[in-house]
């Protein structure tokens, strides 16, 4: 890795983190194949998988003392965090108003799947200002391809009851997306099913990348592992049959990404739309994927035991116990700091002569496990796509991050964009300015495109 980009990459270290929370461990009341994390109970055979009252007492006190300014975000997931039932999460609160200092206040947030959610969930919700993520597929059929419970039964109809007693009480939520076999040909059915059908307007979209069962740590030596050019992706082969392919992830991205250009700038969020343009416009993604440093973002177990991410909970990437050293102490252990660090050192050459580098920072570590055109490992499974969507947006980046120079609406894009013709780069040149459009007619650009 080049001396500069690794002085640069220390100085940006950021101090803040994130902790996810898993109360109930990997314990789920749904079996979704895709689910990487329901393995994790092998960790703990004898795990009884229920948060206890003192281990929760310790988490916020140790929370309150590492975290340096508020915000305080107290982050649930799971396996399903709701199976703990509504005391423990009123428990929480409590524990909460116990430690909370002048000036430092605390935000809930819960990712769940939505099946066991009722009135009385959505009124704690609402009364206790909770963000919740609920996860959904898009329509029924693609839904249930995967997201199944432990007896087989699909499970679209209990989320949209849940779904609906958020809405009905007035719960601030978005839609956490999984992107695989059953909907990756069809992003504007599922764009369209949430934006129109549910009315939701905080997406949050998740390609599926998992290996093949036997092949999770990338340590077979099949022959037939891309060594050149012409085999690089063969790797999809080794793709678990409900991963989502290179190919169907960047082509899925620019179709509702037009979509959204063309009609939803500054009315519907998507997660990777938003995260780009911070990275057009120079600022922090604030999504742990597309930075050049990772590590800030940890899980903590039911048992008290912290790991180094959400997709490294095992023995290599255990930190150690937050009743037998403190919180701090973990978070800043040279063991984390490594793991970080080596997000942007194990990238190939090949990376490092890609023009989206500064966009994509070779995504998430979890699905670096293909090859470069050179023969080097640590590609992400996704790069081509990737490369494309990044390719395909970047006029329209360009100009959404010109309207803010301006103090302009980015909505305005609607006028400028035309899904990545000559025009928007002519456009952009234009912009606030009195002169001809450049889309040929004879009025000012002002009162043509740029009105």
């Amino acid at each position: 890795m080049p001396e500069r980009l690794q002085a640069k990459i220390s100085q940006t270290n950021p101090p803040a983190f994130h902790i996810l929370v898993k109360p109930t461990g990997a314990v789920c009341n749904l079996h979704c194949d895709y689910c990487f994390y329901l393995d994790k109970k092998r960790l703990y055979p004898e795990g009884r998988f229920r948060m206890s009252e003192a281990l929760l007492e310790t988490y916020v006190r140790a929370l309150v003392e590492a975290q340096g300014v508020p915000p305080i975000t107290m982050a649930w997931q799971g396996g399903e965090p709701l199976l703990m039932g509504l005391d423990f999460f009123r428990r929480s609160l409590e524990i909460q108003k116990k430690y909370q200092r002048p000036g430092v206040y605390f935000n809930q947030t819960i990712q769940t799947n939505g099946t066991l959610i009722d009135e009385k969930w959505a009124q704690f919700f609402k009364e206790h200002h909770f963000l919740v993520g609920i996860s959904i597929d898009g329509p029924k059929d693609m839904h249930d391809a995967y997201r199944r419970d432990p007896s087989g039964r699909p499970t679209f109809d209990r989320v949209i009851r849940g779904l609906e007693w958020l809405q009905m009480k007035g719960v601030e939520f978005n839609a956490l997306v999984t992107v695989h076999q059953a909907n990756a040909d069809h992003p504007l059915e599922v764009y369209r099913f949430l934006r129109d059908g549910l009315g939701i307007r905080f997406i949050q979209l998740i390609p599926i990348v998992e290996r093949l069962k036997g092949d999770e740590r990338g340590t077979d030596q099949d022959s037939d592992r891309p060594k050149n050019d012409a085999q690089v992706f063969s790797m999809k082969r080794l793709l678990a049959p409900y991963a989502v392919t290179p190919d169907q992830w960047g082509d899925f991205l620019i179709t509702v990404f037009e979509e959204w250009v063309h009609h939803d700038v500054g009315e519907v969020f998507v997660n990777i739309f938003d995260t780009a343009l911070a990275k057009w416009a120079g600022e922090p993604s604030g999504l742990c994927v597309f930075e050049p440093v990772c590590g800030t973002a940890l899980v903590l177990e039911h048992n008290g035991d912290l790991y180094a991410c959400d997709h490294f909970v095992d023995p290599e990437h255990f930190l150690g116990n937050i009743t037998e050293r403190p919180l701090i102490e973990l978070l800043r252990s040279p063991k984390q700091q490594a793991f970080g660090q080596r997000k942007t050192a194990s990238l190939p050459k090949q990376c490092f002569r890609c023009p989206f580098l500064f966009a994509c920072r070779g995504g998430c570590p979890k699905d670096r496990w293909n090859i470069s055109l050179n023969g080097e490992a640590g590609l992400n499974v996704l790069c081509s796509g990737y490369q494309a969507f990044f390719r395909h947006i970047e006029p329209a980046m360009q100009i959404i991050t010109e309207l803010l120079r301006l103090n302009r609406a980015p909505a305005e894009i609607r006028n400028l964009y035309s899904g990545g013709k000559a025009f928007p780069k002519a456009a952009l040149h234009h912009i606030g300015r009195n002169e001809p459009c450049p889309c040929g007619s004879k009025k000012k650009f002002k009162h043509c495109h740029g009105r």
